[in-house]
């Protein structure tokens, strides 16, 4: 999956967004506290651009935690807030890859019960994640989730290209935890939902967020039991595309190509070249997405010095 880590100008200071929260219980009137608060979670909805420039993962890895149970604090108040539903959902998938799931592969190679634990914690920040952003669409699409269930065509035909965040988003979540339980057969038969959904999001708007929704697609593609030609073709071509939208600048897509279709089909070489490919972006390429390309980095890197886990010699 794609995880890339802007705009009120509240957001721009943390001192003007604490004030707002602490100012907001003494607001009179439920009609005025509702204002508000709905100001407060649009502002903190749209303030993760300071996030995904920051060069700074471990402090980036230390402020999420604060900020995404602000966010669940307020949603009690405003249960509805589409802006705050979408943040949650982004915020838990980015932060869960970032500093749950990656790390846990890190952590296998000296604690395997460990590890366990902590992927297990990785895929239910995954289904909180997901749980939010189904609940945003259902927010605006009552009724969503069930008809997701019985027909995803149609269920996702009624997404307009306003939700298409809430719609990608949901989906890498729901993709994430489903890599996470690959011998849940319940969960390898969410896939073509999930397929569905991802197909939806690039007939909507084929560049959101630089082409994310093909990174998805690729894992999607990929993650479908059985082997073959067409699969890794279909996966290769998302692959090509995500790239062309990115510019060559973000390293999501090769990381993913790399675990996703170069481990699968034994490529090596391809694998070492793509990973290769992500550490040669300069930190600066695209500054709003510094973060994610620094987390997608180390992830490179490690996938590069462990390569003899993936491929026999």
């Amino acid at each position: 999956m794609s995880a890339t880590i802007n705009n009120a100008t509240v957001t721009r200071t943390g001192f003007g967004l604490l004030t707002l929260v602490l100012l907001v219980p003494l607001v009179s009137g439920c009609s005025l506290k509702k204002m508000a608060l709905n100001s407060v979670a649009e502002s903190l909805a749209k303030s993760d651009g300071a996030y995904a420039s920051d060069p700074d993962p471990e402090l980036i890895e230390s402020a999420s935690p604060f900020g995404l149970k602000l966010m669940e604090s307020l949603l009690v108040e405003t249960p509805e807030n589409p802006h705050l539903l979408l943040a949650l959902v982004r915020g838990f998938t980015q932060y869960t890859y970032a500093y749950v799931d990656s790390p846990a592969d890190e952590l296998e190679l000296r604690d395997v019960s460990a590890a366990y634990t902590q992927r297990e914690r990785a895929k239910a920040l995954y289904f909180r994640a997901r749980d939010y952003g189904i609940r945003g669409l259902n927010t605006i699409h009552p009724g969503f989730e069930e008809g997701l269930r019985k027909d995803a065509v149609a269920a996702c035909a009624r997404i307009g290209a306003g939700e298409v965040p809430l719609l990608y988003w949901s989906a890498a979540a729901w993709g994430a935890a489903t890599a996470l339980g690959k011998d849940d057969p319940a969960l390898l038969g969410d896939i073509p939902i999930l397929e569905t959904m991802a197909a939806r999001v690039l007939e909507l708007d084929e560049e959101f967020d630089s082409g994310a929704g093909h990174t998805l697609m690729m894992s999607l593609v990929m993650a479908i039991p059985g082997s073959g030609k067409l699969k890794v073709d279909a996966a290769a071509k998302h692959f090509v595309r995500s790239v062309e939208i990115s510019g060559g600048m973000l390293a999501a897509p090769y990381v993913a190509y790399a675990e996703s279709v170069a481990v699968a089909t034994g490529d090596r070489e391809g694998y070492t070249d793509v990973l290769n490919r992500a550490l040669a972006i300069q930190g600066d390429a695209l500054p709003d997405s510094r973060l994610s390309n620094t987390i997608f980095q180390r992830r490179a890197t490690w996938l590069l010095e462990h390569v003899d886990l993936f491929f026999i010699q």
